[in-house]
């Protein structure tokens, strides 16, 4: 570029041309990122068994991914991991939504640990949206004092669509964590209100989270989750609150009276506590553990758990068929239109399902007669 200033009418002045900017690529990038090498399901079981978190976590990435190309090597992981698994105490914690339950698990989780040692592995269920599909996963910075612990392992992870609070693989990540050594699970889920949870058929003990003055006594004794709790804790119960806590606890104690005794012969308790100073979590865990030591003698604590391995068979099977049924080749050609003609009022809904899932079915025969 000729620049005036260089003109010989302009002796006295000059243009010096002017340092070439550097990238605002660092140059040492690709030379800095070294690629991951993927670990076979051979080493990431030796890795888990050895209590290595780093592995673990990859572990729980690769049960949790929806990829087909992934499940099998999951599968094979969780089948090598099960006979080092069942040696824990798997505490389901639910409640409504600012309950206290971070807080409180934090509180918990400390406690368990000095007390009673060995290790703890919390798995905190975030809540999808249905409009992004994101989730914010930060149950994680509540729990700040759990957190700096060796002893701990927190996993957030995403519902991703799952009904009942729990992520769908939320038992093959109890499984993996107690083939690494830790002792005491947490499953912590998104908040419910009155609708039952699936939490509750991967745990031994339920512990329901309510609070002072939420509702009269009606609500107490309406069914669902209040149904399959082994116990009821008020939580903030503290300062000016302790009176409310303590009436909402006797309502409670009164609404347990109206259900049928449980298939465990345990009578649930109803306890006042205060996640965020501390008080009273002695007394919960005390709850908690008169409790497990209660069922493993009348034999419920082994029956319960064998209940639960014969639910999670039927749920899987009918995952399975679902995520068979939405991938068959037929379906996905046929499923917009039938889609399109519900909309249009050419169809009803009944029998745009009935003619998607008979070319469905006539596909398996088709696969069974070549067969």
């Amino acid at each position: 570029m000729e620049h005036p200033e260089n003109n010989e009418e302009y002796k006295g002045l000059a243009v010096n041309s002017g340092v070439e900017q550097p990238s605002i690529i660092n140059p040492y990038l690709k030379r800095m990122r070294v690629k991951r090498r993927e670990l076979s399901a051979g080493e990431m079981v030796e890795g888990i068994l050895k209590g290595n978190v780093t592995v673990l976590s990859q572990a729980v990435t690769l049960v949790e991914s929806v990829s087909p190309a992934h499940r099998q090597k999951a599968q094979e992981v969780i089948d090598k991991c099960l006979p080092y698994s069942g040696k824990s105490v798997r505490i389901g914690i639910s409640g409504v939504p600012g309950a206290g339950k971070s807080t409180s698990i934090d509180e918990f989780g400390v406690h368990v640990l000095d007390r009673f040692g060995g290790k703890l592995a919390v798995l905190a269920i975030d809540p999808s949206s249905e409009r992004s599909k994101g989730s914010i996963l930060g149950d994680k910075t509540r729990m700040e004092k759990l957190a700096q612990r060796k002893e701990s392992f927190i996993r957030p992870s995403p519902t991703a669509g799952s009904l009942g609070g729990v992520a769908r693989k939320t038992r093959e990540t109890i499984i993996l964590c107690e083939a690494a050594g830790y002792d005491k699970i947490f499953v912590e889920t998104v908040g419910v209100g009155q609708s039952e949870t699936a939490c509750h058929s991967m745990v031994d003990f339920f512990l329901l989270i309510q609070l002072a003055g939420t509702g009269d006594e009606l609500q107490g004794i309406k069914r669902g989750i209040m149904e399959i709790s082994d116990g009821i804790v008020i939580n903030k119960c503290d300062g000016n609150n302790v009176e409310k806590c303590e009436m909402a606890a006797a309502n409670f104690r009164n609404a347990l009276h109206f259900f049928p005794a449980p298939d465990s012969g345990w009578l649930p308790k109803v306890l006042c506590y205060s996640g965020f100073y501390g008080i009273g979590i002695k007394e919960v865990w005390d709850m908690i553990y008169e409790y497990i030591d209660f069922v493993k003698a009348n034999g419920y604590f082994d029956f319960r758990r064998n209940e639960q391995s014969k639910y999670w068979m039927y749920e899987t099977i009918n995952e399975h068929l679902r995520n068979s049924f939405y991938n068959n080749e037929l379906v996905e050609q046929h499923i917009e239109d039938a889609e399109r003609a519900v909309l249009r009022g050419e169809k009803t809904s009944f029998k745009a399902a009935g003619d998607l899932l008979g070319m469905y079915f006539d596909t398996l025969r088709g696969r069974s007669a070549d067969l």
